[in-house]
């Protein structure tokens, strides 16, 4: 049974895949986005969607011309790229905030929050993370309103940006840089495919008749933790590259979560695993780039 969506995020890395696969399985998608946004992940997608400009019209006036059934937040702020604490907190606190809001007054049914595991040393982030789940489960107690937490595990494929860890390692081998300093590598991470958590959403999308509470804490990955030394060492292997890793040049992170993994066992219950091997979506993402690289080089 196809819905009516609202997706913040969508320019974004995990949006534009799940805008792709909510558009694939029938969906009515609304975007919220704004004028200047960098929308090159999806202008193939366009002409198959309504958008909304948010710095031009009010955050009500998709509820007021739209019976929205599901709102999927996953815009998000890190604060990698030297935001205020206040725009943090705007994209990650106050937006999702009156979106809520709007959901519990024009009837909409369900709200995703989307929630990436990251070290506790960027704070600002979980900090701002943390308050909006803390409002969300209030809001969704004392509200008709379904509240899903999907809680990602370290996420990765194609069209991600290439400050993000695996890409920007992809990239220094594609591009056979001499060397690359890194920590010594024997923290371990839950890598899970971007179409995998897309493939979790859609599951969850499918069976949301099943949910009959208000508040859902979903922890989305494979269940399993490979070293940072060992994907590293994987991804020189696919790309056939000879560059040099200094693992240790690096001194660990303040607070460094050394073991990170999901327990996928409530989206197993609902029939969903992921069908890429760190290898094969390894492969997948590799060749992404590797295309990307000689398209840039043109």
């Amino acid at each position: 049974m196809s819905e009516t969506i609202l997706l913040t995020g969508a320019t974004g890395f995990l949006g534009s895949h799940l805008l792709e696969m909510l558009i694939k399985e029938g969906n009515d998608v609304i975007i919220l986005k704004r004028s200047f946004s960098n929308v090159s992940r999806i202008k193939h997608l366009l002409k198959d969607i309504k958008y909304y400009d948010i710095d031009k019209v009010e955050l009500k006036t998709p509820f007021e011309e739209n019976e929205i059934d599901i709102v999927i937040h996953t815009a998000t702020s890190y604060g990698r790229k030297n935001e205020k604490v206040s725009e943090i907190v705007e994209t990650n606190l106050i937006l999702p905030l009156k979106l809520l809001e709007l959901c519990t007054f024009f009837n909409t049914d369900t709200f995703f929050n989307t929630d990436t595991i990251l070290p506790k040393n960027l704070n600002y982030y979980v900090l701002s993370k943390k308050q909006f789940l803390e409002y969300g489960k209030r809001i969704s107690d004392e509200c008709k309103l379904r509240f899903i937490n999907m809680k990602l595990e370290h996420m990765y494929g194609p069209k991600d940006d290439n400050t993000k860890f695996i890409p920007y390692i992809i990239e220094k081998m594609l591009k056979n840089e001499k060397e690359i300093n890194l920590t010594k590598g024997e923290q371990k991470r839950d890598f899970i495919y971007v179409e995998d958590v897309a493939n979790a959403y859609s599951t969850i999308l499918s069976k949301i008749n099943r949910f009959d509470k208000r508040f859902y804490d979903i922890e989305v990955g494979t269940g399993n933790s490979v070293r940072i030394k060992d994907l590293v060492m994987l991804m020189k292997n696919l790309c056939n590259s000879d560059i040099m890793l200094n693992f240790g040049a690096i001194p660990y992170r303040k607070n460094e979560i050394m073991n990170s993994d999901a327990n996928p066992e409530f989206l197993r219950s609902l029939g969903w695993f992921p069908k890429f091997s760190l290898d094969e979506g390894l492969r997948k993402t590799i060749s992404y780039y590797q295309k990307h690289l000689v398209k840039n080089d043109e």
